[in-house]
């Protein structure tokens, strides 16, 4: 494992840590520089860190505080505040 991705586990760790704090400003930050950092090394970022940060408004997302989860027919719904949806399949 090279030194981007240790980074961008270690900001994913950080914006984590930060929304359980009440820092969601912070949490953002983390998730910005994470990307730009896998957009300029031409890394895929882990699939747990697409799955729990928003899209639209780089939210780092807690289900039950900042996101609602629901099943529906197959998929997996995550709603962010912001209002933007997320779908992944399931079996």
């Amino acid at each position: 494992m090279g030194i981007p991705e240790e980074r961008i586990e270690r900001l994913e760790a950080l914006a984590r840590e930060a929304v359980r704090a009440g820092e969601d400003d912070r949490a953002r930050e983390y998730v910005r520089l994470a990307r730009r950092l896998a957009e300029r090394h031409r890394l895929r970022l882990p699939r747990r860190f697409r799955r729990f940060t928003c899209d639209r408004c780089d939210a780092y997302l807690r289900p039950g505080v900042n996101a609602r989860v629901r099943l529906q027919s197959g998929k997996v719904v995550v709603a962010c505040d912001c209002g933007e949806l997320a779908r992944y399949p399931y079996e």
